[in-house]
């Protein structure tokens, strides 16, 4: 999977990025696309919010962006969520994956 088989939906505030998380894994990071998700990485044990906010800290890193501007939307309890990338178009996403991504 590449860059552009991900899953983005405009928002009235930027792009809606589906993420599918991966906590208490050995790193901090993109490790790839899958069915339309980015996969991320944490370190941090997924208990009370805590693997959230390391995803949301490793997306603001990928998208050079402050943390305000990365919302997670839907997901809180769940593997698979959702972000809002708020300022953010899809090429800009798309190019940002392309980069982390080595593609």
């Amino acid at each position: 999977m590449e860059a552009a088989d991900l899953q983005l939906t405009a928002h009235p505030q930027g792009t809606l990025l589906a993420v599918r998380a991966r906590a208490g894994g050995r790193v901090n990071g993109v490790v790839g696309v899958r069915q339309g998700a980015l996969m991320v990485s944490v370190t941090q044990a997924p208990e009370k919010g805590k693997a959230n906010q390391a995803i949301a800290n490793v997306l603001a890193e990928v998208f050079r962006c402050g943390k305000m501007q990365i919302e997670l939307v839907r997901g809180q309890t769940s593997p698979d969520k959702q972000f809002l990338l708020v300022g953010m178009d899809h090429k800009h996403v798309i190019e940002r994956i392309k980069t982390v991504l080595g593609a």
